[in-house]
């Protein structure tokens, strides 16, 4: 028997093994991925920003996680030599109904910590970015840009140098709680455990009712679409530039992102995905599609965005749409300085009642713990989460 099961190897379940581990050396550690290798899914195809804490509810788990994570994100990569820069952004207001979200913003950010905030004119954010326009803007200085990637690389090195064991190619199909233990099973294989988390992304929901059934959230998949800009174009943009977001929806809005290993992304769009894996826009799931339209949630959510999820979708298919919503921040931008980039796939939660959970959900159940919901910025505070969830499991370790 070991002492602890984790199930996933994204950024969140690499970072709460390895948390793990350092507090508690001597711990028996196996980490279970379906994948050949970690951050295939929603770490590895993420826009790569270092979140500094701006726009979280004051109070809540995204915010302080974001601002306690971000700073030991920062240390790790320092150490270990994982490329990054913190080179700030702006978030740019286009019109006047968009200034008092803008303040807002402002507030929040100073709430949550954030020093050097700084309100920009339309001649100071054309200093920072000469092709972006706007009436006003907000300067970031802590946001930045590294490869979560790579960062997840190293956490697995760490994991298996305090030695831990890291599985690949396992889907996990069966969780059973076999008296003061937890099984759990994959076709081939079955594990036994003291204690069990599961970080398990676009499928947490799933894996999670292997022990809750009744589980009052599912995972709704968004697809977020990138073009990148040609060589030619880079001198558009400097460094990161973002929206006023809708503060209707869990996302920040198509902006501009320089790459750490190169190129500068546009975008994501946010449209419904056919499937929690449907990376192309082709792509169709039939269970996936299926038990996302008989959630009660997401009919409501579709009811009352359906205009909004109907302008997503014109923008997926239609370059010449994309563009447009680009150009509001960066009017010279072209449909000729774009080419097709990648997309990934949001695991956002929604809820019975059509709320789309805005904060990270963590269940615990003695010693099964579930992470039900970490969108962004959940790699920016990946150590923070882990430490958080690694303390929960050795609690757990000494009870069982």
């Amino acid at each position: 028997m070991t002492d602890v099961l984790i199930v996933g190897g994204g950024i969140v379940g690499l970072a709460t093994a390895f948390r793990l581990l350092q507090c508690r050396p001597a711990t028996r550690l196996v980490l279970i991925e379906k994948e050949p290798a970690p951050a295939r899914h929603q770490t590895g195809n993420n826009s790569g920003v270092i979140h500094s804490g701006l726009y979280y509810k004051p109070g809540s788990l995204k915010a302080a996680n974001c601002r306690t994570g971000y700073q030991q994100l920062i240390d790790f990569c320092r150490k270990e030599g994982i490329p990054h820069d913190l080179c700030g952004k702006i978030v740019v207001a286009t019109s006047e109904s968009e200034l008092p979200r803008l303040a807002e913003l402002q507030r929040r950010g100073e709430a949550n910590g954030l020093a050097g905030l700084r309100t920009l004119s339309s001649a100071e954010i054309r200093e920072i970015e000469p092709h972006c326009t706007g009436i006003q803007g907000l300067w970031v200085p802590q946001t930045g840009i590294v490869d979560y990637t790579a960062v997840a690389e190293k956490y697995a090195d760490k994991i298996r140098e305090l030695g831990g064991e890291i599985i690949f190619g396992q889907r996990i199909e069966a969780i059973r709680r076999k008296d003061t233990a937890i099984e759990v099973a994959s076709a081939h294989r079955t594990w036994t455990g003291r204690v069990l988390v599961t970080c398990a992304g676009l499928h947490s929901d799933r894996v999670a009712r292997l022990t809750h059934p009744d589980l009052p959230l599912r995972i709704t998949p968004f697809r977020g679409e990138y073009y990148v800009l040609k060589p030619a174009a880079h001198h558009l943009v400097r460094n990161l530039i973002y929206p006023v977001p809708d503060p209707a929806f869990p996302f920040l809005g198509v902006h501009f992102t320089r790459m750490i290993r190169g190129g500068i992304e546009c975008g994501p769009n946010a449209v419904f995905a056919f499937g929690r894996e449907a990376y192309r826009k082709t792509d169709f799931h039939l269970r996936d599609t299926l038990e996302t339209l008989a959630w009660p949630g997401f009919r409501i959510v579709a009811r009352k965005y359906w205009r909004t999820g109907l302008g997503e979708f014109r923008r997926s298919w239609s370059k010449a749409a994309f563009v447009r919503a680009l150009q509001r921040l960066i009017p010279d931008i072209t449909a000729a300085d774009l080419d097709p980039g990648g997309a990934g796939i949001r695991a956002q939660a929604c809820d019975r009642e059509g709320r789309l959970l805005d904060d990270f959900d963590i269940r615990i159940d003695g010693n099964v713990i579930h992470i039900c919901n970490a969108p962004s910025p959940a790699a920016t505070a990946s150590l923070a989460i882990g430490a958080t969830v690694a303390q929960e499991a050795i609690h757990h370790i000494g009870e069982v």
